[in-house]
């Protein structure tokens, strides 16, 4: 069935159960018109705290909070009737314990109609991942590249390289032993990304990983052209929305200067006199 005929958005055990088959395609969204364009097209849409940057110009997602990703996934959900929404679980709202963990993101599938959660880290957060699952939360999980995590990272650096390798697929491990229903793979070399792609029973999500994971995931203002702040290697921009727009609002201030727009066709002409009784 294609994802344009498909009746309901499918749920986290569908998604785990695309494990091997037809790769899984999803993007970000912040706002209900983006997720309308996308509806149709994603399997799972997600509402990232990338936001932050993208949408209100931090530095990094550090600053995002509970607040912010609950109103852009209310948002986001108005415009899906097809692809299932997952959305992350900003820094400081689940680190401090499983407890913690699970009263934020039982607010979050509360208040947003989200299908699953998303949260960053493997063997550090594999108690918390269980936590979750037993107490009916689905979690996506996200390895590798965790830019919640830049300041200890040292940046946005390719994560598994060398020995480091083991260590990254000892994360995969756990978030599956943890019953996490899918994993996304954040710049990951791609001979890695592989090998945990064939270890793991549950889907991996590339980004910055390889086309053999089980899916991929992309920030749609960056494949759109839209975000320009900085272009990272593994984002293909598939338009240039921001080049342009800017061209778009470069005329609009010309013909607004040169008093050409508001033209004859998009003023008012004076109300016809009415009949008198």
């Amino acid at each position: 069935m294609s994802a344009t005929a498909r009746k309901s958005a499918p749920l986290p055990d569908d998604i785990r159960a695309r494990k091997g088959g037809v790769p899984l395609v999803s993007l970000t969204a912040y706002t209900t018109p983006m997720a309308q364009v996308m509806d149709a097209h994603c399997d799972f849409v997600l509402v990232g705290d990338s936001v932050g940057m993208v949408l209100h110009g931090l530095p990094s997602t550090l600053g995002v909070t509970l607040e912010m990703m609950i109103l852009h996934g209310q948002a986001v959900r108005r415009g899906l009737s097809h692809a299932m929404m997952v959305v992350d679980m900003p820094f400081g709202s689940y680190e401090e314990s499983p407890a913690q963990a699970f009263r934020n993101a039982a607010r979050v599938m509360a208040e947003t109609g989200a299908g699953a959660v998303k949260l960053e880290g493997g063997v550090a957060m594999e108690e918390t991942i269980a936590f979750l699952v037993r107490r009916g939360i689905p979690v996506m999980a996200h390895i590798g590249l965790t830019p919640q995590s830049i300041n200890t990272l040292g940046g946005y650096k390719v994560q598994g390289r060398g020995a480091a390798g083991e260590a990254l697929l000892a994360d995969a491990r756990a978030v599956t032993r943890a019953g996490a229903f899918a994993v996304v793979l954040e710049k990951v070399p791609e001979t890695l990304a592989d090998l945990i792609t064939a270890e793991v029973e549950i889907p991996t999500i590339g980004i910055g990983a390889s086309a053999g994971c089980d899916g991929q995931i992309l920030v749609v203002d960056d494949m759109l052209g839209l975000f320009t702040a900085f272009k990272a290697k593994f984002v293909k921009r598939y338009a240039d929305l921001g080049e342009q727009a800017e061209l778009a609002v470069a005329a609009y201030a010309t013909e607004v200067r040169a008093r050409q727009f508001p033209g004859p066709e998009h003023v008012f002409g004076d109300a016809a006199p009415g009949k008198k009784a």
